[in-house]
């Protein structure tokens, strides 16, 4: 048995962590950060989940220099340039930038993740300038938190304490940010987890897959995935401690938590909507649907203007190449059946609920395929005009 603790605020409860943020000048607001940093006083075990774009940004390649299983104390982010699509001497630069760290501060094999504008050398003068006001002794996970935000509207971060039955425990806990280009294949997203926790570096790599499958890689804004999509989970083992089921279940609970709140944080989205496809001959089949219903611009302006037109749901599942009937097919909003063989037409009763429904904030939406046992869900949100307000002038 083990209990599991929220804590207040986030990175500053790991023990032996450090973190802070500064602005150099990147970010207008002279209020927010711009450059951030996540520091260890011990080396970590590090693992790491990349996104699947095949352009890989600069910092992800600088990353795969480093040999299997190399240990790490700390961790460089900066936000407003993704150092994206800048060939060989983005990799150039961000080893620049970490030599000069390394002339002000002890550091071994760091690592740098930024956010962005793709298509940009990093400004290095402005970046390094960061060393001269960071403290490297802060504990500031709010401040961290904000400063590697981009279109986000609120910091995203999560702490937990985890009691073990023998009196022992551990803590672990996160930052992240992301709320456009989300697709599940992870998301426009940074994730950083800290641990205390004596787990085993296998067992991070295996927890760490599992945890992002349920979590970040079942979420989707807008069908676009970012070039430098990264999650880090960071073990400096601190605490003595560890329990692999304990772990297991607070790390899927932390990301999951997270996933939830880019999904809610959506660019302009005002819903959050799972969508549940059961009864598929496979489970690539039911992940195929799910994902091209979570992933549909025609879903997610329905979803916006609170249609409840299950034809959009149904062509799109049709559209998706699974194996599918129309007679075998049902269509539930929440526990309102919308669409069955049988139930072709809306009567206004139950239009009347299912407008109801669509006017949540929060709902599910199942689709039973009816010619198999296999089932997945994929988390999505509507698609509003503020969405392409945000973006139509994202470089402005």
């Amino acid at each position: 048995m083990f209990n599991i603790i929220a804590l207040e605020n986030g990175l500053e409860n790991v023990q032996g962590f450090y973190c802070g943020a500064t602005n150099v000048g990147m970010r207008p607001d002279q209020t927010q950060g711009d450059v951030a940093f996540i520091r260890s006083d011990v080396p970590c075990d590090i693992s790491a989940v990349f996104t699947s774009n095949t352009f890989q940004a600069a910092p992800i390649k600088h990353f795969q220099k480093y040999p299997k299983d190399f240990q790490t104390d700390f961790v460089l982010i900066n936000a407003k340039n993704a150092n994206a699509m800048t060939g060989e001497k983005g990799v150039e630069d961000i080893e620049t930038i970490l030599s000069v760290l390394a002339s002000k501060q002890k550091v071994l094999n760091p690592l740098m993740s930024s956010t962005g504008v793709i298509g940009y050398r990093l400004p290095i003068e402005k970046v390094t300038s960061a060393f001269d006001t960071l403290d490297f002794h802060s504990k500031n996970s709010e401040e961290t938190a904000r400063a590697i935000m981009t279109t986000d509207s609120f910091k995203k971060e999560l702490s937990y304490k985890v009691e073990l039955e023998d009196g022992t425990s551990f803590t672990i806990a996160a930052i992240c940010k992301g709320a456009g280009m989300i697709n599940p294949a992870m998301a426009t997203m940074l994730c950083f987890i800290t641990t205390d926790a004596d787990i085993p570096k296998a067992d991070m790599d295996a927890l760490l897959t599992d945890a992002t499958e349920h979590s970040f890689n079942r979420i989707s804004v807008d069908g676009d995935t970012s070039t430098n999509d990264t999650v880090m989970l960071l073990a400096n083992k601190s605490s003595g401690h560890y329990n692999k089921e304990a772990f297991a279940e607070v790390l899927n609970k932390l990301m999951f938590e997270l996933a939830m709140m880019i999904l809610r944080d959506g660019e302009g989205a005002n819903k959050l909507v799972a969508f549940e496809v059961k009864g598929a001959t496979t489970l690539e089949e039911a992940k195929t649907a799910s994902m091209a219903l979570s992933n549909s611009l025609l879903v997610k302006t329905a979803l916006f203007g609170e249609d409840p037109n299950w034809g959009r749901i149904a062509s799109t599942i049709g559209a998706s190449g699974i194996a599918c009937d129309e007679k075998r097919l049902t269509i539930h909003y929440d526990d309102l059946l919308i669409y069955s063989d049988t139930f072709r037409e809306l009567d206004k009763a139950r239009e009347a609920k299912a407008y109801a429904i669509m006017k949540k904030e929060s709902f599910k939406v199942t689709c039973d395929i009816g010619l198999g046992k296999a089932s997945y869900i994929s988390y999505g949100c509507d698609l509003s005009y503020e969405y392409v307000k945000i973006n139509a002038e994202y470089r402005t």
